[in-house]
């Protein structure tokens, strides 16, 4: 029993629909349990801890961004990086390089041959990344940042191009990629000789201390962006083999700069190519934590079960259609409940901001927390947006995930304990109608009615 009965407990709660996002409900109050609940809040059932939720930094969010007015823009970066106020987001990540939402395709050393790294510079950066990474710093100076190349440079390739796919038939996209030079899912596109993967594992030192000098610390890095999949955009494959050869050289150097080294990012649901690399007694010592996304969704479980002392992140949420859709927003939230299931310690978002429309310099439209238009110059925060929040505004950095157990059906919700003691509820109601639920926790219970198609948050407060 809590040092206070759980009646004493105030409780918060907010609502969001598809027309009504984030409003203030009545407060519920709890009351001595004289029937069965739905739902039984058991924080004896304890699972893994939340590290945080954070969103990545790409060029084309802050073109977008920068379309608007200082105070517009304020109010955005506030509402997603100032702690207690909006989504509070916490680990964030960054490409290393050019990724599929840069302008256009860069590396930080595009001389061939530079073995030495004599021309690496991040001089493209200072445009675009640095200040828009700079400005969440201002409102979070301890948010973990962490990295992932999409390509190394194009000297360091099998093919010598930063893509490694033809463009889609029918498209107007033009990546010059020739059909000799397009890569195959199962291989390594990074020259595995020795004097190949010791300048890459600098490049990746240079980056560190470069970002550093700019007052940007990189806590973690991951060696390869979805490393199975060639793609139009800057792309490159690897086996696992070939990936844990690279982590056996860049771990030590990562290790001297202090600087974690995940696996990842996996985007199949195939738990062997982590249990691959961990198997390699070379790399193995140097990897504290995977990343997985998209069809990785279904490898992360086994991950949790073979690797417990591993941090394991969702790295990239399924990016939509440039619609920003509230059927979009609903598929968002069952992406989160199955990573958090599944045991995840991290949620990232893709896209921050983007036009309107979304589109990449590759022709592919994706959704975006906040969406800019370019003629007005005015912003909207998207579904998406309100639906993240409702997770990410009240599970603090260090919660733990415990059971939300229903015997009746009433499986859509996940639950939280804060370090503080509080306790955060995150329920779907995906009727159309609305929905009563009752909810327990230490012999007492309280009840809301959920409105039709909503989201709803719950907060308890700390006894």
């Amino acid at each position: 029993m809590s040092e206070l009965a759980p009646h004493h407990r105030r409780i918060a709660w907010v609502s969001t629909d598809r027309d009504r996002p984030w409003v203030e409900m009545p407060a519920p109050q709890f009351a001595p349990m004289t029937a069965m609940p739905n739902v039984l809040l058991r924080t004896d059932r304890r699972h893994q801890v939340v590290e945080g939720f954070g969103v990545c930094f790409n060029e084309l969010g802050w073109r977008a961004l920068s379309r608007l007015d200082e105070g517009d823009r304020a109010a955005i970066f506030d509402e997603l990086f100032v702690p207690g106020q909006g989504t509070g987001f916490s680990v964030c990540r960054m490409p290393l390089g050019a990724n599929d939402f840069s302008t256009d395709w860069y590396s930080y050393d595009e001389v061939d041959g530079d073995f030495e790294l004599e021309h690496f510079s991040i001089d493209h950066d200072r445009a675009a990344l640095v200040p828009y990474i700079t400005e969440a710093l201002r409102r979070r100076p301890d948010l973990k940042l962490w990295a992932s190349p999409w390509s190394p440079p194009t000297w360091m390739k099998t093919n010598g191009h930063y893509a490694a796919a033809l463009p889609w038939q029918g498209s107007d996209v033009d990546n010059g990629l020739r059909p000799d030079q397009v890569g195959a899912e199962g291989t390594d596109m990074m020259i595995q000789e020795p004097r190949y993967l010791r300048a890459y594992a600098e490049y990746f030192a240079r980056f560190i201390e470069a970002y550093r000098r700019e007052g940007i610390d990189v806590a973690m890095v991951m060696p390869q962006n979805e490393f199975n999949s060639p793609q139009v955009f800057p792309s490159c494959t690897w086996t696992p083999e070939g990936l844990a050869r690279f982590i056996a050289v860049l771990g030590p150097r990562m290790r001297e700069l202090g600087v974690d080294v995940f696996f990842g990012t996996q985007e199949r649901p195939a738990p062997e190519h982590l249990a691959a690399v961990l198997a390699d007694p070379a790399a193995a010592p140097f990897i504290s934590g995977a990343g997985f996304q998209w069809a990785g969704k279904g490898a992360i479980a086994d991950a949790r079960r073979v690797a417990p002392h591993l941090s394991l992140y969702q790295t990239e949420q399924e990016c939509g259609d440039g619609r920003n859709d509230w059927r979009f927003a609903r598929y968002t939230w069952s992406l989160m409940r199955r990573f958090f299931e599944a045991g995840a310690n991290a949620y990232t978002y893709w896209n921050l901001a983007l036009d309107e429309g979304g589109v990449s310099r590759w022709g592919w439209a994706q959704n975006s927390l906040v969406v800019v238009d370019p003629e007005t110059r005015g912003f909207r925060f998207t579904h998406e947006f309100f639906v993240l929040k409702h997770l990410a505004h009240f599970v603090q950095s260090g919660a733990t995930r415990i059971d939300a157990f229903s015997w009746t059906g009433h499986e859509n919700q996940l639950a939280f304990e804060n370090p503080d003691g509080s306790i955060a509820v995150v329920m779907q109601s995906d009727l159309a109608d609305e929905m009563p639920v009752t909810i327990a926790l230490d012999g007492a219970a309280f009840e809301v009615v959920l409105p039709a198609d909503s989201f709803s948050s719950l907060l308890i407060s700390a006894p």
